[in-house]
């Protein structure tokens, strides 16, 4: 009996809390602290167990909602842009770039008196990069924006290195030289100077096989590309002629280049309107080809006037080439020439511009820049004895018929054949401005497509050797 009242009152008791529990009552008797934190640790297990289980759901759906596609990831873009030159619009296309927080690797600029054509590498997505291109195309005197990564072409840069070479090691490195085909370019007792061209990754393999020698400087012209060409006649180039220069052209085949042309401007027939770097059309009173002998002024100027050498090392930092184009845009300067690309030492880079003016007013103008906070070192170059080069790309219309005498101009000039399709060759040469207008001009009459130049880079010569002065006469710079 006494068991049977026992049983009764533990089912009362179990009922009473399960209904406590349901909400429905209070219970007889109330639970002491340890109960209550084993009632409350169970239930923070139980919640636990649950958001873990809805936290991993909620991770995984985001995890698939946010996964990184092909267009999020950050790549290194080549960006093409052909502009009408105007004062100041290195310094507007700079600040495009400078007010999205974006780096340039490299920039290479031809100029000319009415037309500029920018060649910028820049790392981003490429969503945020059709942003840049988009404002690029709002910039008034901005004719042509290309991005040149996704489609197969051919890219050079320009380095001029000086490194230490002694006695001992300068055996060594002719032999590293001759294997990266390189060029010695300037030679002292202990020291040599030499020219390179290639894509970025000869320029890294060199750096770093010479570097136990100790580089002293590096002078590198930005990256420039040009597309390869396209095979048969849907290639935009297909019949592309000389007709582009009239006064090159015979007047017995006068019409017969005049239709040509007309097809390849048109679009008619199978002939296609697209320039690859700049456009074949004629854009108002802009020349499609960059002039030659554009950027020639001469020691000797009645107005004491003369093209300046200007070598700078600046931290490598968003907004510092806007920060030092700016500061000679604002005092009415003109820049002839640029070039930008990573300096000896990491971290710093170095832009090297060719300026005119008389020598009391470049003077002033280094002196400012001289305040600027960027700026490592700035140094004038034009009065010591250097070596300077460019490296130029320059596509011309050969057929089977003319590719031999094309080939044998370039043969002349110590240029190479990069690229070559059934109706036009690609050739790459080095050397000074005067090289690159006489090469440029006896090509014009086989018609040239497209040109891209990089700016002028220039180191001291170690050796003291000043080519001017051995001549007897000076040339334009």
């Amino acid at each position: 009996m006494a068991a049977t009242t026992t049983a009764t009152s533990l089912f009362s008791s179990r009922l009473h809390f399960q209904n406590q529990n349901q909400g429905y009552g209070f219970p007889a008797k109330t639970p002491n602290s340890l109960q209550v934190n084993q009632i409350i640790d169970g239930r923070k297990m139980r919640n636990a167990t649950v958001l873990s289980a809805a936290s991993t759901d909620k991770a995984i759906t985001t995890a698939q909602s946010v996964a990184p596609t092909a267009c999020d990831r950050v790549r290194r873009h080549t960006i093409s842009v052909f502009v009408g030159d105007e004062s100041g619009i290195i310094n507007r296309i700079a600040g495009v770039f400078a007010r999205r927080g974006y780096n340039i690797e490299s920039l290479a600029v031809g100029l000319n008196e009415d037309k500029a054509l920018f060649t910028i590498v820049v790392l981003g997505t490429d969503k945020v990069l059709q942003q840049v291109v988009e404002q690029l195309n709002k910039l008034v005197n901005v004719i042509k924006v290309e991005d040149l990564s996704k489609e197969p072409h051919v890219e050079r840069e320009l380095m001029l290195i000086k490194l230490n070479a002694d006695p001992s090691t300068r055996s060594e490195i002719m032999w590293l030289v001759d294997i990266f085909r390189a060029k010695i370019v300037d030679t002292s007792e202990q020291s040599l100077t030499i020219e390179v061209t290639g894509d970025p990754g000869k320029m890294v393999a060199l750096t770093t096989n010479l570097e136990k020698f100790g580089i002293k400087e590096i002078a590198r012209t930005g990256k420039i590309a040009l597309r390869r060409e396209k095979m048969g006649e849907t290639a935009p180039f297909w019949r592309f002629s000389a007709a582009s220069y009239p006064h090159l052209v015979k007047e017995s085949s006068h019409e017969t280049v005049a239709e040509k042309t007309k097809l390849a401007l048109t679009g008619n027939g199978s002939a296609s309107s697209g320039g690859d770097v700049y456009p074949v059309e004629p854009y108002n009173d802009f020349k499609p080809v960059l002039d030659a002998h554009w950027g020639m002024v001469y020691d000797e100027d009645s107005s004491g006037l003369r093209s300046h050498t200007l070598s700078l090392l600046v931290a490598n930092v968003p907004g510092v080439l806007n920060l030092i184009t700016g500061a000679i845009s604002r005092r009415g300067y003109n820049i002839q020439s640029l070039a930008v690309g990573p300096a000896e030492k990491e971290g710093l880079s170095r832009i090297t511009t060719v300026i005119p003016g008389t020598d009391e007013n470049i003077d002033k103008l280094v002196r400012q820049l001289q305040k600027l906070i960027d700026l490592q070192e700035i140094q004038n170059i034009t009065h010591m004895p250097f070596a300077e080069r460019e490296l130029m790309l320059i596509k011309v219309a050969a057929d089977t018929s003319a590719r031999r005498d094309v080939l044998d101009i370039a043969q002349v000039f110590r240029a190479k054949a990069i690229d070559v399709s059934d109706h036009t060759i690609t050739l790459e040469v080095t050397g000074d401005l005067r090289k690159m207008s006489a090469l440029q001009t006896q090509l014009e009459a086989y018609g040239i497509c497209e040109v891209a130049r990089t700016g002028r880079v220039a180191l001291v010569r170690e050796s003291g050797v000043d080519s001017t002065y051995l001549r007897g006469y000076s040339l334009p710079l």
